[in-house]
């Protein structure tokens, strides 16, 4: 909570209380108690110990799909001994020690011989409706995990957001935790120029978009200062720039909403953020319609009106490509 509040520019008159359960009683609260801020990366080493023990049934599986197995994507979640397997951002499946489970939400079930192919019949259903192909866009395998599907369609190349983007070093959902809860870093990279950069894609209308995305920037900041990124196995052999992290926005172009940048414009003027609006049809590969860098003069934002302090304008491209180390 202290680090949200020094992401506040100084002309927000804002306090902080805190609600306690159960008669909901509520304190007024220094912002300089910040409670349990400790947070620490999961090594990159020990996702990768748990990606190679589910190889070979992660392998079995694909075989076993054949048709565009390429689109299955596997994540380790924070702090979890297992890997989920994804369609397109659709979780269908997770593999833990034990057993492999599939299915789609709290429907799923143990993966046997015996009920192999009804894990293909789920895994062609969630191909044919979620392919960039498909037409029947009303359908719940369509309209399901959007920001998940969105998310995979970013990772595959950072670049069509930015040429700045550098597909080698974005993480999908980095494990994070804080306090003993599990979070996540959300699509952290480096631009080739070595600047740290947080990506916060939403495939639907959410004013939280901007304030998520400051969230995940005051960790990533924080993990760089204290050189956790490439001390735990991230962005290996890249000497990270020690400026603040980038924030890019990512969402369809008519989803942002002036109630965004009336939150934008009381964040601190070093927060680079970057709006980046999508065609509608994502689905079905990546469009740029706009690209909007936060302009500040005088520490404020107007929101491209004639005469304001500070504009949304298309950003300048920048001179210099990060040395790397392959």
């Amino acid at each position: 909570m202290r680090e949200r509040w020094l992401a506040l520019a100084a002309s927000l008159r804002a306090e902080i209380y805190e609600m306690r359960e159960p008669n909901a009683a509520t304190e007024k609260i220094d912002p300089a108690d910040g409670g349990n801020l400790e947070s620490w990366l999961v090594p990159r080493e020990q996702i990768e110990s748990v990606l190679r023990a589910a190889s070979a049934t992660i392998t079995r599986i694909r075989a076993m799909l054949r048709a565009n197995a390429e689109f299955i994507q596997c994540r380790v979640p924070a702090a979890a001994n297992e890997v989920a397997l994804a369609c397109h951002g659709m979780q269908f499946a997770r593999w833990t020690r034990p057993a492999v489970f599939f299915g789609l939400g709290n429907s799923t079930e143990r993966l046997t011989i015996a009920n192999e192919r009804a894990l293909a019949r789920l895994f062609d259903q969630l191909d044919l409706h979620r392919s960039l192909l498909a037409t029947a866009t009303n359908r719940a395998l369509h309209r399901g995990a959007a920001d998940g599907w969105l998310e995979s369609i970013v990772l595959e190349d950072p670049a069509k957001l930015d040429a700045l983007g550098d597909i080698r070093h974005f993480y999908s959902q980095v494990p994070a935790l804080a306090g003993g809860d599990r979070g996540v870093l959300d699509l952290p990279g480096i631009t080739s120029q070595c600047r740290l950069v947080v990506i916060e894609s939403k495939a639907s209308e959410d004013l939280q978009l901007p304030v998520q995305a400051v969230d995940y920037r005051l960790r990533a900041r924080r993990h760089r200062r204290e050189g956790d990124f490439q001390g735990d196995g991230y962005c290996a052999g890249v000497p990270i720039d020690p400026q603040p992290p980038l924030v890019w926005l990512v969402s369809p172009g008519l989803r942002f909403r002036s109630a965004r940048d009336a939150l934008l414009k009381y964040l601190l003027p070093e927060i680079r953020a970057t709006r980046i609006g999508l065609a509608e049809n994502w689905h079905r590969g990546l469009k740029i319609i706009f690209r909007h860098r936060m302009f500040y003069r005088t520490g404020n934002l107007s929101l491209g009106k004639k005469g304001g302090e500070a504009a949304w304008v298309e950003p300048e491209p920048l001179p210099g490509v990060c040395p790397r180390s392959d």
